[in-house]
């Protein structure tokens, strides 16, 4: 018998991945059907994303899971029609591509880099940064793409704490998790790195409360979701000085219109959804192997728990 998987994502996708999918299902020896139009009776799986259009999944009345090709899945969680199970991306480029981005503003904010570039008066001021065993990150997230990062920072040598809902445990960096880790995580944070997905219980983690918190010009770095931070309390803290610079690749509204104090602010770099991207080779491979296990009545990995929003 035929799998049957269908492709629901932007048109101009679908020539980057049909060949990308049937390479990888054929090589994993599936006899398939993959195509955008099938009759919603006779679909397995679906291969998704929001921006594809497909709301309602009560005609797919055959399928067995639906396969996403974003990390975020806040979209589609709560899709009261979707009955069978929601895996998220977890691809190991989109993973690099973060770690790299992440270590990257670490780095610039650690070395004091915007000094150096933006400022060229001269004067030979020689103030040499600290090292990173002196330098306090704290990294709120520690899924995937967290836990990545803190390994990729606790590796440079930075003091790396990293705080989750649920208690992790990561070599090399101190794992907080609940209310008062937040607090403790926070109070001694010279950097902080959001990467928390976006539920009802993570909007504006970064609030005038937990603002408060950092260390007087403390620096916040968002490559996760916008919703994570009360945008009203990060221009009045940027303002009085409790942070003493932001950047930030995601926001509540993308593209970000153009009169947002964001883009004016002198101590706010916008980076365009940047941070990373899913790699369609890499990606595409993730989506076969769990077809494959699918097929086989194996578990699918990285399944989204319905209640938790991830």
């Amino acid at each position: 018998m035929s799998v049957n998987v269908l492709f629901s994502a932007r048109p101009e996708l679908w020539p980057v991945y049909q060949p990308l999918l049937s390479k990888y299902l054929t090589e994993a020896g599936l006899n398939f059907r993959l195509s955008t139009n099938i009759e919603p009776d006779q679909v397995d799986y679906i291969v998704y994303a929001p921006d594809g259009g497909l709301l309602d999944f009560a005609p797919y009345t055959r399928l067995k899971a639906v396969l996403s090709l974003w990390a975020g899945v806040e979209k589609i969680a709560g899709n009261e029609t979707l009955t069978v199970p929601l895996a998220r991306m977890v691809d190991h480029g989109l993973t690099q591509g973060m770690t790299e981005w992440v270590v990257g503003h670490v780095l610039r904010y650690h070395l004091g880099m915007d000094q150096h570039i933006s400022v060229q008066d001269g004067v030979w001021a020689p103030d040499a940064p600290p090292l990173a065993p002196e330098r306090r990150v704290c990294i709120l997230g520690l899924g995937a793409l967290g836990d990545a990062a803190a390994r990729a920072l606790a590796t440079l040598g930075f003091e790396v704490t990293g705080w989750s809902r649920t208690a992790k445990d990561i070599p090399g960096v101190r794992c907080l998790h609940g209310d008062a880790g937040l607090r403790t995580a926070l109070s001694q944070a010279e950097i902080v790195v959001l990467l928390l997905p976006d539920t009802p219980v993570t909007a504006n983690t970064l609030n005038a409360e937990t603002l408060a918190l950092l260390p007087k010009g403390a620096c916040v770095i968002n490559p996760g979701r916008g919703p994570l931070i009360d945008d009203d309390a990060m221009l009045s803290a940027l303002n009085s000085g409790q942070i003493g610079h932001a950047t930030l690749d995601v926001f509540r509204v993308e593209p970000l219109p153009g009169d947002h104090p964001y883009w004016a602010h002198p101590k706010v770099t916008v980076t365009p959804h940047i941070a990373s991207e899913t790699r369609p080779a890499t990606a595409a491979q993730v989506i076969c192997d769990n077809i494959v296990r699918g097929e086989a009545g194996q578990p699918l990995l990285h399944v989204v728990n319905r209640n938790l929003g991830y």
